[in-house]
C-alpha cells in the first residue's frame, strides 16, 4: 500500500442478533443461518452487556419477540444497530423514541396476526360462555357419570359486546361477533368513521352498556390498567371480559378479586401482567379460561412472519425499502 494511502473501513458483516429466541426463528433457523451469521446471546455464558459489547460494531439488525424489552440502555450497547424486527403486532417493548432519535428502523407484524388473534378471542369467549373447557374436565374426570347434570352455559348470540380498542384486531373481532348476532359497540381514542358500530368516548359507559368486554387496545402509558375496579364494577356481576391485548391493560389483582368474589361472571385471558406466570387463584375457577399468549401461533402465521422478516432483512442489507415499518405518528 502506498505511503499515505488511507485504508477503507472493513465492511460490516451480515450479522443478526436474535433475542429470545422467537418461536418463528426456531422453526426457520436453518434458513436464516444459511444466509446470516446468527448471534445467540441466550446460549452465551457471559453477561448480556458484555456479549453486546463484543459484537457491537458489526451488529446492524436484531430480531426479537414481545417478551424481550429493548430499552434505551440496551440499545446504547449496540451503536451499529439500524434495524429491529419484532415478531409481535405491538411495540410497547421497544423504546421507539430512542429508535427514532438513532435512526433505527422498526419492522413489526402490524395487521398480519389480526385474523388469528380475533379467532382466538372468539374462541375464548365461546369457551367461557358455553363452559367448553370446564365440560371437557367434567367428562374426563368422570364427573359426568357420577353427577349427571352439568351447569347451564350462556348463548353468545344477541349479547352486547363492547370492544376496547377498534384497531386491526378489534375490527376483525367485531366482524366475527356480528356473524353471531351480537350487538357491537366500542371505545377507542377516536371515533372510526368507517364503521357503523356505536362509539362510546367513555369506557365506563361502554362497560355499563355491555354484557361482554373484549380488550384489544395497545399497551401505552394511557392504557395501563385502563380496565380497573371502576370498569369492572360498571361491567357488573353478569359481565364477561376477554383480554387479547397485553396483560397490563387490566389491573390483574382487581380482576382476580372480582372473579373470586363472583362480582363478574367470567374471563378469557390470553395475556397476563407477569408472563409467563398467571395468577394461581384462577386455576381452579371453571368460569375462567387461560391461554399462554399464543393467539398468533399458527402454522400459517409463522410462514407469513418468516417471509416478512426474510424479505425485510434482504431489503435492509441491499439498501432497499422496507415494508411494515412502525408509523412515524
Amino acid at each position: 500500500m502506498a505511503e499515505g494511502q488511507q485504508t477503507s473501513p472493513a465492511p460490516l458483516l451480515r450479522e443478526i442478533i436474535v433475542f429470545g429466541p422467537p418461536y418463528m426463528f426456531i422453526k426457520y433457523e436453518k434458513q436464516f443461518s444459511s444466509r446470516y451469521r446468527i448471534l445467540r446471546p441466550w446460549e452465551s455464558p457471559i453477561p448480556l452487556a458484555q456479549f453486546l459489547e463484543t459484537h457491537a460494531q458489526n451488529t446492524q439488525a436484531a430480531l426479537i419477540t414481545s417478551f424481550v424489552s429493548l430499552s434505551a440502555a440496551v440499545l446504547r450497547n449496540l451503536p451499529a444497530l439500524r434495524l429491529i424486527l419484532t415478531t409481535s403486532a405491538g411495540v410497547d417493548h421497544i423504546d421507539i423514541i430512542e429508535c427514532r432519535r438513532r435512526g433505527i428502523a422498526v419492522v413489526y407484524a402490524a395487521a398480519m396476526f389480526s385474523a388469528d388473534v380475533a379467532d382466538l378471542a372468539v374462541g375464548l369467549l365461546l369457551d367461557v360462555l358455553r363452559k367448553i373447557s370446564a365440560g371437557n374436565r367434567f367428562v374426563k374426570n368422570g364427573d359426568w357419570a357420577k353427577q349427571g347434570d352439568y351447569p347451564l352455559g350462556f348463548k353468545l348470540g344477541g349479547k352486547k359486546v363492547g370492544i376496547v380498542g377498534l384497531g386491526n384486531i378489534g375490527i376483525e373481532v367485531a366482524k366475527r361477533l356480528e356473524a353471531f348476532g351480537c350487538e357491537v359497540s366500542y371505545y377507542s381514542r377516536n371515533r372510526k368513521p368507517s364503521v357503523s358500530y356505536v362509539f362510546y368516548p367513555d369506557i365506563s359507559e361502554l362497560a355499563a352498556k355491555s354484557d361482554i368486554l373484549v380488550v384489544c387496545c395497545a399497551l401505552t402509558e394511557q392504557t395501563h390498567h385502563i380496565i380497573n375496579r371502576d370498569i369492572l364494577l360498571a361491567l357488573g356481576k353478569k359481565g364477561v371480559i376477554v383480554n387479547i391485548a397485553r396483560g397490563a391493560v387490566i389491573d390483574e389483582k382487581e380482576l382476580v378479586h372480582f372473579l373470586q368474589q363472583g362480582d363478574i361472571a367470567g374471563a378469557g385471558l390470553e395475556v397476563f401482567e407477569n408472563e409467563p406466570f398467571a395468577p394461581k387463584e384462577l386455576f381452579e375457577l371453571d368460569n375462567v379460561v387461560l391461554s399462554p399468549h399464543v393467539a398468533n401461533f399458527t402454522e400459517e402465521s409463522f410462514r407469513d412472519l418468516y417471509e416478512l422478516v426474510s424479505e425485510n432483512l434482504e431489503a435492509f442489507f441491499a439498501n432497499k425499502p422496507l415494508r411494515s415499518l412502525v408509523s412515524e405518528e
